[in-house]
């Protein structure tokens, strides 16, 4: 660590609610205790953007969809996409947005600002070979963009996905 270095900030891109943010910070600590690295907002292959996805060392791929009311999870129906593009599917959201309104085929993420517990765990579906691969790659390329974008803001590197 540099002495009196300031800490790199990513910018926020103003598409969350407050509690949408706030539930992805937990569900980003619950899942790096479980072994995972994520990756929020990440653009897939069929146009859709995931709010987190995690990738562990053994290649699993989870994708959490944050819903922060009965409305925005009403008003959204591409969440189905995301099968195509993970290993497990999760939602996760506020401990004020009823459970029973998230479908049972999916696992269940609860989350504040300061962690999240899982309340239940998603039906695994594994992936093909070149979908995983082609999903790593997606990753790995954003998050190493991101974090030069962090280190060079002025840098080329124009939309890091």
């Amino acid at each position: 660590m540099v002495p009196n270095a300031k800490p790199l900030v990513p910018p926020v891109d103003g598409r969350q609610s407050e509690t949408a943010l706030q539930v992805a910070r937990g569900t980003a600590r619950l899942l790096h205790a479980h072994g995972f690295s994520v990756v929020s907002e990440l653009a897939l292959p069929s146009g859709r953007r995931a709010d987190l996805v995690a990738l562990d060392g053994g290649g699993t791929i989870w994708i959490v969809e944050i819903k922060s009311s009965i409305a925005d999870f009403r008003a959204d129906q591409k969440w189905q996409d995301y099968r195509l593009h993970c290993d497990r599917l999760f939602f996760a959201t506020s401990q004020e947005v009823p459970t029973e309104i998230f479908p049972p085929d999916t696992g269940l993420i609860i989350a504040d600002h300061f962690g999240a517990h899982m309340l239940s765990d998603a039906p695994e579906h594994k992936l093909a070979a070149a979908t995983r691969k082609s999903m790593m790659l997606l990753f790995a390329r954003a998050a190493a963009l991101r974090l030069q974008a962090l280190v060079d803001p002025t840098g080329p590197y124009g939309d890091v996905g």
